[in-house]
């Protein structure tokens, strides 16, 4: 079940989740959109779960004043490739291209986000697969089904079938971070889980791990700042 209080002035919307598992209240701000989701124990009465917000409303402001900005995309602007900044112009031909730093982009101004959209899940399957098998080799296992979507909470997974997905935002990233997130998700073939074993697993196929799971940690919201 789910309700909407309000707090503040200006008003700050809080959608409160109730849940059978939750034993005390949690806050939750998306990046991506900006919504702040308040859970709280099944029974709570929701007078406590107003005054437990209030109380928390300077803590909100804070985090909702740091959130990144979206951000169009238009000609002359620029789109995260690569981990760079690259400017967007309008170019020929039927198909979006990638040259010295400069994304060009065929068509108007209003087919834009569909053509960037387009290149950048293009780009994100060729990589993401060749990544993946190149990881499940090192483990000598085998990968089943890749999958791209545009997803908000995680950049990648595996099913217990060994199919793995993947976000195509993941190409605004540098490309070690890309391949990190593929070497992640390939170790969960053999261990579902993040034990201990799971990180010696990753450390023992991609060594540098820590590194480009801290950038994604520092950055991962800019990749969804842009408004496709």
């Amino acid at each position: 079940m789910t309700e909407q209080i309000e707090i503040g002035d200006p008003p700050i919307q809080i959608m409160v989740k109730r849940s059978t598992r939750a034993r005390r209240y949690s806050l939750r701000m998306s990046d991506a959109t900006g919504a702040v989701n308040l859970t709280v124990p099944r029974f709570a009465n929701l007078e406590a779960a107003i005054e437990f917000a209030r109380m928390q409303e300077g803590w909100i402001r804070k985090h909702l004043s740091k959130r990144v900005k979206p951000q169009t995309l238009n000609f002359g602007n620029t789109i995260l490739f690569d981990g760079a900044e690259c400017e967007i112009r309008q170019g020929t031909g039927r198909s979006v291209r990638y040259e010295d730093g400069i994304l060009y982009a065929p068509g108007q101004a209003d087919k834009l986000a569909a053509k960037l959209r387009g290149y950048y899940k293009t780009i994100a399957r060729e990589r993401m697969v060749a990544a993946s098998v190149y990881y499940a080799d090192k483990l000598a296992r085998p990968i089943g089904r890749v999958t791209i979507r545009d997803t908000r909470s995680r950049w990648g997974s595996c099913t217990s079938e060994g199919n793995l997905m993947y976000s195509w935002r993941l190409i605004m990233a540098p490309r070690q971070v890309q391949a990190y997130v593929a070497a992640h998700e390939v170790c969960h073939l053999i261990e579902m889980n993040h034990s201990q074993a799971y990180w010696a697993l990753v450390a023992s196929i991609f060594p540098e791990y820590k590194e480009r799971r801290q950038w994604l940690k520092q950055n991962g919201a800019l990749l969804h700042r842009y408004a496709f």
